[in-house]
């Protein structure tokens, strides 16, 4: 199954030419809107892969509707638009808008469009995993340095002789060198309570 796309367009002709395009190719226009304020519901509620958005739209429009859409959900928006000015240019550099197309829209320009930023969005949730597991492994080697401290100080051990202590025990009593640390910490706690 293809890349769920919520498709925002307000102009009905349009929508449906996009839509035809976009199943050709293989995408599941999961929900259309017409406006804003239903693009900011659907989007919250079905968690779409990719949102092409219209900027010129009743109730809410579509720049205001990604900056509400961007502080909830961490979603790629194509930007479709009859709007070539700077201005809506510079209004549209939003973290989220990872594309800006000017109509009349076809094929040739929409594919690539979509593949670039559905590409880019992967690269970052990447990214951001990576972050994440990094800040998760200092945290642990900060726990695993103290509870080494604690052996050292303890035992009167070196470092090194600490160091493989802990790894001893952390193989006899099969468990983590973090879930060891945690051990060796909460017991010290305990012994100076």
């Amino acid at each position: 199954m293809g890349k769920k796309i919520l498709l925002v367009e307000d102009e009905s002709i349009i929508r449906m030419d996009l839509k035809v395009i976009l199943e050709t190719e293989g995408y599941e226009v999961i929900e259309e809107a017409n406006n804003g304020e239903k693009a900011v519901e659907l989007a919250l509620t079905l968690k779409p892969d990719i949102i092409l958005m219209d900027i010129k739209m009743p109730k809410i429009d579509g720049l205001k509707a990604s900056r509400i859409i961007g502080k909830q959900l961490d979603v790629p928006i194509v930007i479709i638009t009859a709007y070539s000015q700077k201005e809506f240019i510079e209004k549209a550099q939003q973290d989220n808008i990872v594309g800006y197309i000017v109509k009349p829209i076809s094929k040739e320009n929409l594919i690539p469009a979509i593949e670039i930023a559905l590409h880019q969005a992967e690269k970052k949730k990447a990214l951001q995993d990576d972050i994440i597991l990094a800040k998760e492994e200092v945290k642990h080697r900060k726990l695993i340095e103290k509870a080494k401290g604690i052996v050292m100080d303890r035992k009167q051990y070196s470092e090194q002789e600490a160091f493989t202590f802990m790894r001893e025990n952390s193989m006899k009593h099969r468990m983590s060198m973090y879930e060891l640390s945690e051990k060796i910490i909460k017991q010290n706690e305990k012994t100076k309570n």
